[in-house]
């Protein structure tokens, strides 16, 4: 329900400043939460019988072709934690991945949630186009961390054989 009325330029300039703001915003939550939140045995995070150890999104989505495109933000935060290529295989290592993994998925998710706020400032059509926006951007990085975490899993469990 849109209740603040804005000239159109200033309004787009509003949907450009209030993305990164909020994306960063739910990077900032999940970076100061507690470890023990991103626990990838937990039923949120774990993969589903569905989801076939996370070769489904080989099969529909393709992942191992373009995800080595996707932007790390591991690598923009001092101190934080790169997934994008594994530097040891190491069991602290692969802790550390699985941990940061499902970091990088909550972040996404939260970074989809407030697309509803545009509505606020902008006319009701342009929420959808947030969503669609919101969805092409957080998705596929959502998509490259469910395909990965069973990956490292199987290593973990194959190493303790």
């Amino acid at each position: 329900m849109r209740i603040i009325f804005l000239p159109q330029g200033l309004t787009v300039l509003l949907c450009f400043i209030v993305w990164p703001f909020l994306m960063v915003a739910a990077a900032l939550i999940c970076t100061r939460l507690p470890d023990r939140f991103f626990n990838y045995a937990t039923w949120f995070y774990r993969a589903h019988p569905w989801e076939k150890d996370g070769e489904i999104y080989e099969r529909w989505f393709r992942v191992r072709r373009w995800k080595k495109y996707l932007p790390d933000g591991g690598s923009l935060v001092k101190g934080g934690f790169e997934k994008k290529k594994l530097v040891s295989f190491k069991k602290d290592n692969l802790d550390k991945y699985l941990l940061e993994s499902c970091r990088a998925e909550m972040i996404h998710w939260l970074a989809i949630l407030p697309f509803w706020m545009f509505g606020f400032f902008t006319p009701p059509i342009v929420i959808l186009y947030m969503l669609i926006f919101a969805l092409a951007v957080n998705l596929p990085c959502v998509i490259a961390q469910r395909y990965n975490r069973p990956r490292i899993v199987r290593i973990i469990r194959a190493d303790r054989i």
